[in-house]
C-alpha cells in the first residue's frame, strides 16, 4: 500500500505535539503535572459522555453532563497533595467538596430540566466517577509518593517518578505488542479487538518489563548492590501490573466504542484519535498500581 504523505504528515505533527504537551506537563513541576491531568480529565469525561449517548441512543443534558464532570473533578481534587497547597491553602480542603457539591446540585438542575431519566445510561455514566476520575485522583496522588521508597534505595527520585514508569511501560508494551504482532502474531487475542493477538501481547509485555526493569537501573548507575537488586525488582513489579492491567484498559474501551459503533473516541488528535484512545491503559493500570505499591513496599522494603 503506498504511502499517504498528507496522512504521515498529519499524524506525525499531531504526535509530536502531542509528546511536547506531554512532556512539559510531565517534567516542569507539581502544578504543570496537575494542569495536564486536569485536562486530560475533563477529555476523557466529554468522550466518555458522548459513548455514552451513542450506546443508549439518547442526549444527556448539557447541565447533567457538567455536574457528572464538576463531581469526578471534586473527587480528583481530593487527591491534591501539599505540593500543591499556595499559602497554607489546599486545594483538597478548600475546593473539592464545593466542586462536588456543586455538580451534584447541577446534575439534579438538568435532571429536573430533562423530566426523564433513562436510568441505564444515568447508571453507566456514573461508572465514569470510577473509571476517569478516581483513576486521574490516584494518579495525582502517585507524584511524588515515593518516600518510603527512597528510605529503601538510597536513590534521590524526582516526583514524578512513577507517573513516568507508568507511562514509559505503557508505550513500551504497546509499541512492541504492535511490532511482535505484526511480524509474528497469528491467534486473536479477542473479538473486542480482531488486530490484537495473543502473541504481539505477550511479547509486549515481555519487552516492556525487561526494558524498563534492565534499562533504567543502568541510567541510575548509582545502584549498586541491594539497592541495585531493589531497584530492578521495584521496577520489575511496576512494570509487569502496569502492562497487564494496561491491554485489559485497552480492550475495555475497544468494546466501549463497539457498542458505540465509532472508530475512535474522539478527534483529540489527527490521525490518533481521542483523549480515551491515548490513554485507556492508563485508566486501569494507574488504580491497579496505587492499590498493590503499598504491597510492593512492604516486600521490598520492610
Amino acid at each position: 500500500m503506498a504511502l499517504n504523505k498528507q496522512v504521515f504528515k498529519t499524524r506525525a505533527l499531531s504526535a509530536v505535539m502531542f509528546a511536547a504537551i506531554m512532556l512539559a506537563g510531565l517534567f516542569w513541576n507539581a502544578w504543570s503535572f496537575f494542569i495536564l491531568f486536569s485536562v486530560i480529565h475533563f477529555g476523557c469525561w466529554l468522550e466518555f459522555l458522548r459513548l455514552m449517548e451513542k450506546i443508549y441512543q439518547q442526549q444527556i443534558h448539557p447541565y447533567v453532563k457538567a455536574g457528572f464532570m464538576m463531581m469526578g473533578y471534586g473527587m480528583m481534587l481530593f487527591f491534591a497533595g501539599e505540593q500543591l497547597h499556595v499559602s497554607g491553602y489546599g486545594i483538597k480542603e478548600n475546593i473539592s467538596f464545593p466542586f462536588s457539591l456543586a455538580g451534584f446540585i447541577l446534575m439534579g438542575f438538568g435532571i429536573f430540566k430533562t423530566g426523564r431519566v433513562n436510568l441505564k445510561q444515568m447508571s453507566a455514566s456514573a461508572f465514569g466517577l470510577l473509571y476517569i476520575s478516581l483513576s486521574w485522583g490516584m494518579m495525582i496522588d502517585l507524584y511524588g509518593g515515593i518516600e518510603e521508597i527512597h528510605r529503601g534505595l538510597f536513590i534521590d527520585f524526582t516526583a514524578n517518578f512513577i507517573p513516568l514508569v507508568i507511562i514509559i511501560s505503557i508505550w513500551i508494551n504497546d509499541t512492541m505488542a504492535y511490532i511482535v504482532g505484526s511480524f509474528i502474531g497469528k491467534r486473536p487475542l479477542s473479538k473486542i479487538s480482531p488486530k490484537k493477538t495473543w502473541e504481539g501481547t505477550i511479547g509486549g509485555i515481555i519487552l516492556s518489563i525487561i526494558v524498563v526493569s534492565f534499562l533504567i537501573p543502568v541510567i541510575y548507575d548509582n545502584a549498586g548492590g541491594i539497592a541495585g537488586m531493589r531497584l530492578t525488582w521495584f521496577l520489575l513489579f511496576i512494570s509487569a501490573i502496569t502492562a497487564i492491567a494496561g491491554t485489559f484498559g485497552d480492550l475495555f474501551e475497544s468494546k466501549l466504542k463497539r457498542m458505540a459503533g465509532v472508530k475512535d473516541s474522539g478527534s483529540m488528535m489527527p490521525g490518533h484519535g481521542g483523549f480515551l484512545d491515548r490513554f485507556d491503559s492508563m485508566l486501569i493500570a494507574v488504580p491497579c498500581i496505587w492499590l498493590l505499591l503499598p504491597i510492593i513496599r512492604i516486600l521490598l522494603f520492610r
